[in-house]
Parts: C-alpha cells; structure tokens; sequence
C-alpha cells in the first residue's frame, strides 16, 4: 500500500471509530404534558390543570429524577407561611420497567397568598434501573401537607410520559428505596438521594463524543508520525 492510500486508511478508520462513539450514545426524549389534576382538599373538591416537565441528570449507576410544575395547583382559603406546605409526588414508570418513584422537595421558601393556586417547588428522587430498555416516566398523585392536612391531587386524563430514557440496568440491579413497585433490590437505601454529577442522557452524548474526538486525535498523531517518517526516509542518502 502506498504512502498516500496508508494516509487515507488511518483518516478513515478514524472517522468510523468516531462515529460508530457517537452512535452508542443512549437515548432520551423529555416533553412538557399537561396534567389534569383532580384534588381532595379539607374544604372540598377542586381542579387544575398544569403542565408538567420531568428531566433527568446520570448520577453513577441511576437517574436523578426532577419533576416540574409550570402552574400552581389548588389553592388553601388561609395564607400559608413560609415553610407551611410540604408536597411530594409519585412518578409512574413504564415501559422496560414498572412501579413508582417517589420524588420530594423542600418547603415553600415564601409565603403562599389565601385562595391563590399553589406553586410546587421542583421535586427530585433518585432512579435506578433494573432491566434495560426503554422506560418511560408519567406524571402520578401529587401529596401537599399544610397545617395538619393533607391534600391529594390525582391526574385524571391519563396523561402521557413527561420523559422516556432508554438505560442499562446497573451491575448487580436494584433500585434506590425512592422507588417502589417491582421486586425489592437487594441493599436498597433511602431514596431521594445527594447531589449528582452533571452527566445527564444529554451529557452522556456530549462524553461519548469527546471520547470520539480523542480517537479522531489519535488517529491524526497516527498520520502526523507516518508523515514525519516518510519525509526522513526520504532525505536519507
């Protein structure tokens, strides 16, 4: 083969190996579904609707899971101080897997006006897979806990996935104690869990792909050395 055909060879098993990086990156789909929430309420009934985000964030082995509301729902006849009102949710997981992930947040950080439609902090919880595949994440009973009540807020119009991420199940398998449903891990902890690593389904793909950066690097040091030895081949007498 010769100098020029080697040259090319090494350009484009660099570019395959590259790409074929790239390709291995795992998939994720998030989108923004409205959720009809029906609530029962220590004063009665009532309704709203909000749009609901769920992302997550690659945290080791498992998923940081957070959960979004863009509205407020139902709303308390008296005001609610700061650090009146605790929620906690359930995500419904589908899909590969199955159960539910519960995810929690902090207290109002300010004070929630009477009659005014409660605006729930992000939630977050902490899932880790159990079988390969796809699995998708819904919207489930959203729990808010004021003043010695509780109020339950249950999506009534069937709502689609927020998030859909496609995983590997973790060494060993299992499933952090913020997930419920399925059967039990073995040495499950409590869920809800520390702060992640920024390395998200998104992330992961920006990784794999400074990863195939490298192997194009590799493989342009590659050619720079043939080139540097063929010239002093050349100018040996």
């Amino acid at each position: 083969m010769s100098y020029r055909n080697r040259t090319a060879a090494l350009a484009s098993a660099a570019a395959l190996a590259g790409s074929a990086v790239l390709m291995a990156a795992p998939v994720a789909r998030a989108e923004v579904v409205d959720v009809n929430y029906q609530c029962k309420t220590p004063i009665g009934d009532k309704s709203a609707v909000s749009p609901i985000d769920i992302r997550s964030v690659r945290s080791g082995d498992g998923y940081r899971i957070t959960m979004s509301w863009q509205k407020g729902v139902s709303s308390s006849p008296v005001e609610l101080g700061k650090g009146a009102m605790t929620p906690s949710a359930t995500v419904a997981l589908g899909g590969a897997d199955s159960g539910t992930l519960t995810v929690t947040g902090p207290a109002n950080d300010a004070a929630i006006p009477a009659n005014t439609p409660i605006k729930v902090n992000d939630l977050s919880g902490t899932y880790t897979p159990k079988k390969s595949g796809k699995v998708t994440f819904t919207a489930g009973v959203l729990t808010i806990k004021a003043l010695g009540t509780t109020t339950t807020c249950t999506p009534t119009n069937d709502p689609g996935p927020s998030l859909t991420l496609d995983v590997t199940a973790a060494s060993g398998g299992g499933t952090t104690g913020s997930t419920q449903g399925g059967e039990p891990a073995p040495g499950s902890g409590s869920g809800g869990g520390a702060e992640l690593p920024r390395t998200g389904p998104g992330d992961s793909a920006v990784a794999l792909g400074t990863l195939g950066g490298t192997v194009l690097l590799a493989g342009a040091a590659g050619v720079l050395w043939l080139t540097r030895r063929q010239r002093g081949a050349g100018d040996t007498p």
